[in-house]
């Protein structure tokens, strides 16, 4: 979850899908990562592709707008 991504590579679509993920979901090796947390939010592209996984979703939010992106949330 401390990772940089570029997100510049992801300008052919600026519309983002938010939506909330089970930690138990997530591979082992990331899970440590959630910090106790059991739902964290993930960013994903229009053709599904998770860009960036975060605390909240306000985070989520702030980080695509940050990156001229336009969240919305998925169920």
């Amino acid at each position: 979850m401390n990772q940089a991504v570029d997100f510049a590579q992801f300008e052919e679509d600026a519309l983002v899908y938010v939506r909330p993920v089970e930690v138990a979901e997530l591979p082992a090796e990331i899970r440590p990562q959630a910090m106790g947390a059991k739902t964290i939010y993930a960013v994903h592209n229009a053709s599904g592709e998770r860009l960036a996984l975060v605390k909240d979703r306000q985070l989520a939010f702030v980080l695509a707008r940050q990156n001229d992106m336009a969240p919305v949330t998925v169920h």
